[in-house]
């Protein structure tokens, strides 16, 4: 085995780097940085210093080490555009942003709710959504545009049908949370999106007050503990994560499939292997491209590197993902892989606490678009999509397809 390089000082790298050729690869300065050192000093788009972690047991070192916070209002928080800077400081933080107990404290309040039990339990309504989003795009014709005829669709009435937000706001919402992923939004644009979204949320919650339903949003304003703005952030932070990860994994894995013959053509034949590719997606396209922000709390040794109190960290889950010692020959697609070990949900206390809902919405969406289109390709070029490379959350903006 290849002994893992060690930590760095400096390199001239400045973040967040551009894509390279390949859209499913990441980018290759953060792939180069690790061929390097698992740890690397490097700038950010404003000059601040920052650690770059590209290795897997470095990150998950990081990720569960409690000298690391994750509240953007620490001295050092990396902030990847002027724009991230507004939504993470100026906004009521969600329970992403804040360290334990506090984190601890409100994230309890939904743990009951994304149980694997729940989730399990949940999967013949998520089916029944899938297939009325299939019959809704197959009854149109026999070409659509995957993202906005199903690989929307589906989470956005998933998470909407969770928090007790009506569908028919679905728009709305979706240009709001679009705005809010994306790195160029300006900060007053944001500023304004966020504004919009929270009063949104908060008349919301206040509606499920005076008129109560078995949702989460409902639970949490008659469990008494959180004021409108916390209870609007909750919902926030949900809202956008609880669709835009989703339906980016379902509309760029399918892509990814289907530019790997081989491997749709095993899974058609094999469709039992639904979960195992399922994870080997996630590996693969870790869409969360931009990586997990942290900030030391204090004089930090990793791998006998010395990051110190109030230095940035930026974990770059899809270089992490990558890492030949734990995913030999990790840049091809294989959906027979063992891939429990990636690091696409995070790692720690604060990994995704949406991850089962999320496994089970993947492999039923994936599994049954597979089943009933077994002619699915692309309608266009491959050459011709366009992807998402300025949003927080990565995919293709469009996926032209016919069967």
């Amino acid at each position: 085995m290849t002994p893992a390089p060690r930590a760095v000082a400096d390199r001239e790298l400045t973040l967040p780097a551009p894509r390279g050729a390949c859209p499913f690869s990441p980018a290759p300065a953060y792939l180069d940085a690790h061929q390097s050192a698992p740890l690397t000093k490097v700038s950010l788009w404003d000059g601040e210093p920052c650690w770059l972690v590209t290795g897997h047991q470095q990150m998950r070192t990081v990720l569960q080490d409690k000298r690391f916070s994750a509240d953007a209002r620490v001295a050092g928080f990396p902030f990847l555009s002027p724009g991230r800077r507004q939504l993470l400081t100026k906004a009521q933080p969600s329970f992403l942003r804040l360290d334990d107990p506090e984190h601890a404290r409100l994230r309890r309040m939904l743990t009951g709710d994304f149980i694997v039990k729940r989730a399990e339990a949940q999967r013949p309504q998520l089916q029944r959504i899938v297939d009325e989003a299939l019959d809704r795009m197959i009854a149109k014709g026999a070409s659509a545009d995957l993202v906005r005829d199903f690989a929307l669709p589906v989470p956005s009435r998933v998470i909407c049908l969770l928090l007790g937000v009506p569908y028919a706001d679905h728009e709305f919402f979706e240009g709001q949370t679009s705005m809010l992923v994306d790195l160029s939004t300006p900060p007053e644009q944001i500023k304004a999106a966020m504004g919009t979204l929270n009063g949104y949320l908060t008349e919301l919650a206040e509606r499920k007050r005076r008129e109560p339903d078995d949702s989460l949003l409902s639970r949490l304003v008659a469990r008494g503990e959180l004021n409108e703005a916390e209870c609007a952030a909750m919902g926030m932070v949900l809202l956008v994560a609880g669709h835009e990860t989703t339906a980016n994994m379902i509309s760029f894995g399918t892509l990814a499939l289907l530019r790997n013959p081989a491997q749709l053509a095993r899974l058609r034949a094999e469709p039992e292997l639904i979960k195992d590719a399922v994870e080997e997606l996630l590996r693969y396209l870790s869409v969360v491209h931009f990586g997990l922000p942290r900030a030391a709390l204090e004089d930090v040794e990793i791998d006998g590197t010395l990051i110190r109190a109030g230095e940035g960290v930026l974990c770059m889950l899809s270089a992490a993902n990558r890492d030949e010692l734990v995913f030999p020959g990790g840049d091809a697609l294989d959906i027979s892989r063992d891939a429990r070990r990636h690091l696409a949900f995070g790692f720690g206390v604060h990994q995704c606490i949406g991850q089962p809902l999320a496994r089970a919405e993947l492999q039923i969406a994936l599994g049954t678009l597979l089943r009933r289109l077994p002619q699915l390709r692309l309608a266009v070029p491959y050459e011709e999509l366009e992807y998402r490379t300025d949003k927080a959350v990565y995919g293709v903006r469009s996926l032209p397809v016919t069967w």
